[in-house]
């Protein structure tokens, strides 16, 4: 009953959106949005570094905005903490009102020129007061349609029919499932969006990673995971496709934050099984002020966006919506 009455309620507020009665505001700059139809766990922080590469090697002077859910004590938020390690030097505002957001960003002047160019607006296909030029939506292969139905009841945000708004349809941890299966995604996509570029990428493991940035190997050592993301099934399979034996994957909610009773389960759990390294997702490292847990190191498993097929359609869509003329 809970999710007929958030169906209804999405659907009211997208029509308002649809016929002009709410209001869409301009950015001074291109937008380009990386969103999702689910709660979590398809990958966007990921997807932003990568497209912040590819506006970089374009010309363009990036900027991020974001909501700062969950934000830290001091330096936002876990997402904004991994996309400093990840894209150095790109601005990053986080601020609920993603249209001041995006007027902050726009007028930075922290880079060497007059500020961004262009702006990625991360997790933002539910936030339509802000215009965008180009709307991204990922689609996790893993799970991608959030159990076929709305919250409560499933991870849906919006209905699938709500794909119809997107301009690029990237497949992530596309790897992870066979063709089959890609197919039978890719059919859902068609039977609402015909237009929209499709992507496929996956997840590729780049190595572990310290707190410092600096590069680690485990050898033989006992390992055990955690992590504090919406989709974990997704990094215990990236862990194995690094071939790195895991004996337990100790799962935290989303965006959790973790304090001195969960550090010592851990540490208590990684005793027991004579583990002698914790790995974890970036997300999580930067949120643990300790770079080990008694003798136990602390590493995270760095990934890196890697497209299987589609590059061209989206290097194309992103250079169209960054050339149109400002709003």
């Amino acid at each position: 009953m809970l999710s007929w009455g958030y169906r209804c309620g999405v659907a009211f507020r997208n029509k308002l959106f649809d016929f002009g009665l709410k209001q869409s505001h301009a950015s001074p700059v291109p937008v380009i949005s990386v969103g999702n139809l689910t709660t979590g766990g398809t990958g966007k922080t990921p997807v932003v570094a990568m497209l912040v590469r590819l506006l970089k090697e374009a010309g363009h002077r990036p900027g991020i905005i974001s909501r700062g859910y969950r934000e830290l004590a001091e330096g936002g938020n876990d997402e904004a903490r991994v996309l400093e390690l990840l894209c150095p030097g790109t601005p990053h505002v986080q601020n609920r009102d993603r249209v001041l957001a995006a007027r902050q960003v726009a007028r930075n002047s922290d880079t060497a020129h007059d500020g961004c160019t262009v702006i990625i607006a991360d997790d933002a296909f539910q936030h339509r007061r802000l215009k965008r030029d180009l709307d991204i939506v990922l689609v996790d292969a893993l799970n991608p349609f959030g159990h076929d139905a709305l919250l409560p009841r499933g991870l849906l945000r919006e209905p699938v029919s709500e794909l119809r708004r997107a301009d690029v349809v990237i497949l992530t941890r596309a790897d992870l499932v066979d063709e089959a299966s890609r197919a039978a995604i890719w059919k859902v996509v068609d039977a609402n969006n015909r237009a929209a570029a499709r992507v496929e990428l996956s997840f590729a493991p780049a190595g572990l990673v310290d707190k410092d940035g600096l590069q680690h190997a485990v050898g033989n050592a006992g390992v055990l995971a955690f992590c504090g993301i919406g989709n974990p099934e997704g990094f215990r399979k990236t862990l194995a496709a690094a071939e790195i034996s895991i004996q337990e994957l100790i799962a935290f909610p989303d965006h959790h934050h973790y304090d001195e009773t969960d550090l010592r389960k851990l540490t208590k759990s990684a005793v027991n099984s004579e583990a002698r390294v914790l790995v974890t997702t970036l997300k999580d490292l930067v949120k643990i002020e300790a770079a080990w847990l008694g003798s136990i190191s602390l590493l995270a498993l760095n990934i890196e966006s890697q497209i299987a097929c589609g590059k061209d359609a989206l290097v194309d869509a992103i250079s169209k919506a960054t050339q149109r003329p400002n709003h």
